[in-house]
């Protein structure tokens, strides 16, 4: 193992940011190459701790000669916005200084175009050449992994089209509960890659085998917890064993067996006005449309001071805010549905 640094120079004198690289190199030159990062919203700590188990077992492998393909690991990506403490809370998600978010954004070049990304960066902002330092790195692997987590969530992953159903070892292998499957569309990281990835140089490929762009969302902010993340990181050495980066020849990956939705079949349930929020329903649950969802307390006290909320669509409430109370137009909660739930929805990320 080599463990290295990444040095991100700051915008103010006396200021630079450094994040541990961690890499592992393979015994066979044909083995995929994997690239492994967490906490790109620095806020969201499920993915550090994985890597944290995660690199123990490498580090194992390593020794003993199990590791086939390259690895390379940045268990804490955003060490910018890992400063970011205001008024008692991490501010991880968005840049304070260009607000914007930390996982939009990011350059969408073609796989021949990858060292156009770190040129003139002494002309960039710190927060850009994090952003194009780790795409730089991680367009130099087969196989990309970006560990996040939503609010209250199940285990779910955003998957292009392009990869799927490849991928659905993966989705086994970390138990899955539900896949999105997302049109590639936007400027977020992983999007990013799989931009580069469907453009080799030609034509935009639609499937490209061998290759994989996803973000694993893994469960909710507060799901930290040894023995959830030492089984997350077992079926993440499952997978990896799966695909032959390293040699674990007792393990095999069992069929996946969970919804993959289209990312037009996802109902994004909101606050349609301001109050304290009252839930009836939780995460995992099976809903059908016209169920409460939730209760709005918006004028309390008055007799007719609530607003309930209702499920416009069937389906599986995969994600569920943890704010107990909502302004106008919040989202509340993700409903993973089997048909389109608005046909207007532009291509993109659900939310920003």
């Amino acid at each position: 193992m080599e463990r290295t640094e990444i040095i991100i120079g700051g915008d103010t004198a006396g200021i630079e940011w450094r994040l541990p690289v961690f890499r592992f190199k393979g015994s066979d030159a044909t083995a995929p190459s994997v690239y492994i990062q967490a906490a790109l919203h620095a806020n969201e700590l499920p993915g550090v701790a994985l890597s944290h188990f995660l690199l123990e077992r490498l580090r194992k492998a390593d020794a003993v000669g199990a590791i086939r393909g390259d690895i390379t690991v940045i268990p804490q990506a955003n060490p910018i916005g890992l400063a970011q403490s205001h008024f008692g809370e991490m501010e991880g998600r968005f840049d304070l200084g260009s607000r914007t978010n930390f996982n939009r954004d990011f350059p969408l070049v073609a796989l021949a175009e990858r060292d156009t990304l770190i040129a003139g960066m002494d002309r960039r902002s710190a927060v850009d050449r994090l952003k194009r330092t780790l795409l730089h790195t991680a367009l130099g692997h087969d196989l990309v992994l970006d560990l996040h987590c939503d609010d209250e969530s199940l285990q779910y992953a955003y998957i292009d089209d392009a990869f799927w159903p490849e991928a659905a070892d993966l989705a086994s292998a970390l138990d899955m509960q539900a896949v999105f499957l997302s049109d590639g569309e936007s400027t977020a990281f992983e999007e990013a890659v799989g931009h580069a990835f469907k453009r080799q140089g030609g034509d935009k490929l639609k499937s490209v085998p061998g290759r994989l762009a996803v973000t694993l969302e893994l469960r909710g902010r507060r799901d930290v917890y040894a023995d959830i993340t030492q089984r997350d990181a077992e079926g993440l050495w499952a997978f990896l064993a799966g695909r032959g980066v390293v040699a674990d020849p007792a393990l095999t990956v069992r069929p996946y067996t969970g919804p993959a939705v289209p990312l037009d079949n996802i109902e994004m349930v909101k606050a349609p006005e301001p109050g304290t929020i009252l839930f009836h329903r939780d995460i995992g649950e099976t809903v059908k449309a016209g169920d409460i969802l939730a209760t709005l307390i918006t004028r309390p006290g008055d007799p007719d001071g609530t607003v309930d909320v209702a499920a416009r669509h069937n389906g599986l409430i995969a994600t569920r805010s943890s704010a107990r109370y909502a302004r106008r137009g919040d989202d509340l909660m993700k409903i993973a549905g089997h048909e389109p739930t608005r046909r207007d929805r532009k291509p993109g990320t659900l939310e920003d």
